[in-house]
């Protein structure tokens, strides 16, 4: 019987921090952090919209929103430089060591990703080591996590036992709440230190170095 251990990509896998800002900075300067922040409260709302909306149109819209807000003079034709650099973002360092301890422990891994095929595409494209066995993205399912199409269609296609599967994602919001709710062993990777209370976590890491111990006790 296939070991699952499925991660979300962008905060988990790969620093979205570093690669947003190297994407934003020569249009927004030094007010960059600024506006990746505003951005991010605009891209819970968007993404929870109905009809479902693409990622593409998350990042631009998002952007476009961010920019209006923080009264930056953000060009039209700039608004979609997440999306169009979206294959530019850098892994974390320890992601390809963890990952490569987990498929020597006998795991298989899978991305859920609130990005679109293209997208993540893109990203294996620059990053072909990363290797998921299955990828399950926001337009395969026309929804973005928190919502549970993600993980209901993983366990469709990948016909894991639950015992046999282990989340593990840096967002609080999108990743290890649903996941709590559907009872799926979860491991936190609070790379963002966000003092959220641990305790529906099946455990804590800071970094994925630390990730396959984690699985390894909570696993069994």
């Amino acid at each position: 019987m296939d070991r699952w251990v499925t991660f979300d990509c962008f905060g988990t896998l790969i620093d979205w921090h570093t690669g947003f800002r190297a994407i934003l900075a020569p249009a927004a300067g030094d007010r960059a952090d600024a506006l990746i922040e505003a951005y991010h409260a605009f891209e819970r709302k968007l993404e929870a919209d109905k009809p479902h909306r693409a990622y593409r149109d998350v990042l631009t819209t998002g952007t476009a929103h961010a920019a209006a807000k923080l009264g930056l003079q953000l060009p039209t034709s700039e608004a979609d430089l997440l999306a169009r650099h979206w294959g530019e973002q850098p892994l974390f360092p320890d992601s390809l060591a963890g990952l490569d301890a987990l498929r020597a422990a006998g795991w298989k891994i899978g991305v859920l990703t609130n990005c679109d095929d293209d997208l993540f595409a893109e990203t294996l494209a620059r990053h072909p080591d990363l290797q998921p066995d299955l990828v399950v993205t926001a337009e395969q399912v026309a929804s973005h996590k928190p919502d549970l199409g993600h993980f209901n269609r993983f366990a469709e296609r990948s016909g894991v036992a639950r015992e046999n599967w282990l989340h593990a994602a840096t967002s609080w919001f999108h990743d290890i709440e649903p996941a709590y709710r559907l009872g799926i062993a979860r491991v936190w990777v609070d790379r963002d230190r966000t003092g959220h209370d641990p305790a529906i976590a099946s455990r804590r890491v800071l970094d994925m170095a630390s990730l396959p111990d984690a699985v390894a006790a909570v696993m069994g």
